[in-house]
């Protein structure tokens, strides 16, 4: 199977790094919430609004399997 493709089991380790990554993009999406005006329509950004959560999520994706790739965090 090519590496790209395989699980990854966490230790206990790899699994705190995992929750400390979940929460620092958690944290990050937190403070532009509140730096933004409430969007309700497009004139008010939100549709840039909603791509900056979803590109939030795929770095937070991408941030915790450079994590798991790291053989001192897996089972």
């Amino acid at each position: 199977m090519d590496a790209i493709f395989e699980v990854h089991m966490l230790n206990e380790q790899g699994k705190k790094r995992a929750q400390d990554i979940a929460e620092s993009f958690d944290a990050l999406l937190g403070a532009l919430e509140a730096i933004w005006v409430p969007a309700t329509n497009y004139t008010l950004g939100g549709r840039e609004q909603s791509i900056v959560r979803t590109k939030l999520e795929e770095a937070c994706f991408f941030a915790k399997k450079a994590m798991a790739i790291q053989k001192e965090n897996q089972a």
